[in-house]
């Protein structure tokens, strides 16, 4: 049928890929912001909450406004300036203005967006469930860039996620209501039960409480049976990547490394991986 022909061309891994490029660039914009916007608002709300005079943010700032710029110059980039990755190889990396260097992380985000938006379509086929999986995978990757820079997980981000597993679930497109309600559950009570236990043992915090949303969010929409190895691989590369940093005297004050990153890339291994295989290297099929 035309229809199924149009959807098998809407859902394929080019024009994925595509899509997966223009939400990458968005994505740029959510990890550098967002927590800018979470720091303007905590200090207007301290300044309410002690009856001071409103503290001067300079411009107002949203994930639309102002235009993408230079963080050097300012210079306002122009359309082709701003195009997800050709923009920054057209560049070779530098502002057109004043020749000052531009992350290569925002090419490295919009191309793993990209391929993994890509990839969706050979993990789901031509099915529109992929493009709620898309969802998943988007927030992942800004939660994990969010939580590298800042030590952050927004709720913003893990509780929509988690929401947003619920009611996928709730529709019939991923898992049974009750995994998903379940997975949830386990999720956040397993990082909760750690962290009171460590904190009972050392006196100290081993982690933050969006640790908790974001594996609860996992749970919601790879199930409770997934969280087991999700835990183990976030734990095992965090734990290879810490070693990594510490041999090479990068890891940040107070000798610690996010573990959100790690959760979020373990969901995604256990996504395109799928369930049976992950369950046959657990040796549980």
């Amino acid at each position: 049928m035309p229809s199924d022909t149009f959807l098998d061309l809407l859902l394929s891994a080019p024009v994925l890929g595509l899509l997966g490029l223009l939400i990458g660039s968005f994505l740029n914009v959510v990890i550098h912001r967002l927590p800018q916007m979470m720091e303007r608002d905590w200090r207007r709300e301290s300044a309410e909450l002690l009856e001071l005079s409103a503290p001067d943010d300079g411009p107002p700032l949203s994930l639309l406004r102002p235009g993408s710029h230079c963080p050097h110059c300012g210079h306002v980039l122009r359309w082709h300036e701003n195009l997800p990755l050709i923009g920054w190889l057209r560049l070779r990396g530098r502002c057109a203005a004043c020749s000052g260097p531009i992350s290569p992380r925002y090419p490295l985000v919009e191309g793993l967006t990209a391929l993994l938006f890509a990839s969706l379509a050979w993990r789901f086929g031509a099915d529109p469930v992929l493009l709620a999986w898309a969802g998943f995978v988007a927030v992942l990757i800004a939660a994990a860039g969010i939580d590298w820079d800042t030590t952050l997980l927004p709720d913003s981000l893990t509780q929509p996620l988690l929401w947003a597993g619920l009611v996928v679930a709730a529709l019939g497109w991923t898992l049974p209501l009750d995994q998903a309600l379940w997975g949830a559950v386990a999720g956040y009570g397993a990082l909760w039960t750690v962290f009171w236990l460590f904190k009972l043992v050392t006196g100290k915090d081993g982690m933050g409480a969006g640790d908790f949303k974001l594996l609860a969010a996992l749970g919601a929409w790879l199930g409770p049976a997934m969280l087991l190895p999700v835990v183990l691989a976030a734990s095992l590369i965090g734990a290879l990547v810490g070693l990594g940093l510490k041999a090479g005297g990068q890891l940040r004050e107070g000798r610690y490394v996010p573990f959100g990153p790690f959760l979020a890339g373990a969901g995604l291994l256990v996504l395109y991986a799928g369930p049976q295989r992950v369950s046959g290297w657990m040796g549980w099929a």
